[in-house]
């Protein structure tokens, strides 16, 4: 998912076994979990302060790991795969299942005309959610049932004939409540798309630009920011959570679903042109080049920061204020502006016949369950910096975008006063 947090290469061995009794498990009932990570590697303490040691062969570096173990999760950033990937294959033991959080390195491969070793298989689980999301909810999980983050999940090469049931077995273990099946090019291209849509790219064009015209129009700053942020991440988020996004609608009175008519309408087709060329440079590749590309200037041209503006630092203010007595209203063309995007989100996957789970997932779920949440606790940038580099990228790469189109063609209908469609 957009979230997906990979900060170390973990190279279990089979780590779990089916202790169900009518159930006979793919599965050694022989399990140890070892660290595979590079030799200067930051994580290396906190393995040690976990429990791994070198000592025992609990942890080592990555490629040692690799060589020895059964089950090999890749969960290192989408650029070192890229980058590695060759030497990982060659290291992995015949027979050995290699487990991906995301369809990433198939992209990659395919640019390359290379293909997986046939004699590996090859699965994959990905929760719809940042790392913090995923960790968070299976703790959760603990104490209220059905926690979790929902996870997608494929078996792309079976060599072994049990790929299907490590791969089931990987979602129920990492706490998934549903998980759905796809493929891994299904997945790694809803997932990149989805990221810079209406999930984290959209979402951040979208308020951007609705701070702006806010204030423009007199409101105050702190207006503006509860109008356009707060309104989005608390009760609309709130809303398509439990009761869908017509609820939103319905929720409105006569004069509210007047003005958000007007702004869904005008914002509809410019997201849909956004949409649609994000799509087709996934499909294409162009959005994988683009990340490794920026991956490699990283030394020269660091990530910048993205929550330093004047309107952000007037969130931190606005969520300082915050009072249960006051709650957060919906406002009506934030509403029409937001729905928009995420309905173009939905209708571009749609046409491009992923199906309805994954749409569900990569547009509306993942969005108010796992991210939006991390905005409204701190605002854009703990939300986009808890994902991986890709989502990362993306986002900074296509949220100026949305903030364009958005007001120069969606807004100027609406000023103008065509009628909504």
């Amino acid at each position: 998912g957009a979230g997906q947090s990979r900060r170390a290469s973990t190279t279990p061995t089979h780590s779990s076994h089916n202790t169900h009794p009518s159930l006979p498990s793919p599965l050694s009932p022989l399990s140890q979990v070892s660290i595979g990570l590079r030799k200067d590697s930051a994580s290396a303490d906190e393995a040690r302060a976990c429990g791994f040691s070198e000592a025992d062969g609990t942890l080592g570096e990555v490629f040692d790991v690799i060589a020895a173990s059964d089950f090999v999760i890749l969960l290192i950033s989408d650029a070192a795969q890229a980058k590695l990937y060759p030497r990982l294959l060659a290291a992995m033991k015949p027979g050995a299942t290699l487990g991906l959080s995301h369809g990433f390195l198939l992209g990659v491969m395919q640019a390359d005309k290379a293909d997986f070793r046939p004699d590996i298989n090859v699965v994959l689980v990905a929760p719809k959610g940042m790392g913090p999301s995923v960790r968070r909810l299976y703790v959760q999980g603990k104490e209220v049932n059905g926690a979790g983050i929902n996870a997608s999940f494929a078996v792309h090469q079976d060599a072994s004939g049990s790929a299907s049931d490590i791969a089931v077995g990987w979602a129920v273990a990492v706490g998934a409540p549903f998980a759905f099946g796809t493929t891994l090019e299904s997945e790694y291209k809803s997932d990149i798309y989805g990221e810079r849509c209406v999930i984290l790219g959209g979402v951040h064009g979208i308020v951007e630009s609705l701070f702006r015209r806010y204030t423009r129009a007199g409101a105050t700053d702190e207006e503006a920011f509860v109008r356009s942020v707060e309104s989005i991440t608390g009760p609309i988020s709130r809303t398509i959570s439990t009761k869908g996004m017509k609820a939103v609608y319905e929720g409105l009175d006569a004069a509210g679903k007047k003005v958000f008519e007007q702004a869904y309408t005008a914002s509809f087709g410019p997201a849909m042109d956004i949409c649609a060329e994000i799509y087709d440079d996934v499909a294409s590749g162009n959005e994988i080049r683009s990340v490794v590309q920026a991956v490699s200037r990283f030394d020269r041209f660091p990530m910048g920061k993205i929550d330093a503006t004047h309107m952000w630092k007037v969130g931190t203010e606005v969520r300082k204020a915050r009072s249960t007595a006051s709650p957060i209203p919906v406002d009506p063309f934030t509403a029409g502006v937001y729905i928009a995007t995420m309905m173009a989100t939905i209708e571009v996957l749609r046409i491009h016949g992923h199906p309805y789970t994954e749409i569900c997932n990569e547009s509306i779920i993942e969005a108010v369950d796992s991210l939006n949440p991390y905005m409204h606790a701190r605002g854009v940038a703990f939300m986009v910096d808890n994902c991986s580099y890709t989502a990362r990228l993306g986002s900074r790469k296509w949220a100026p975008r949305f903030d364009y189109i958005l007001e120069q063609q969606a807004y100027v209908k609406v000023d103008a006063g065509v009628p909504a469609d």
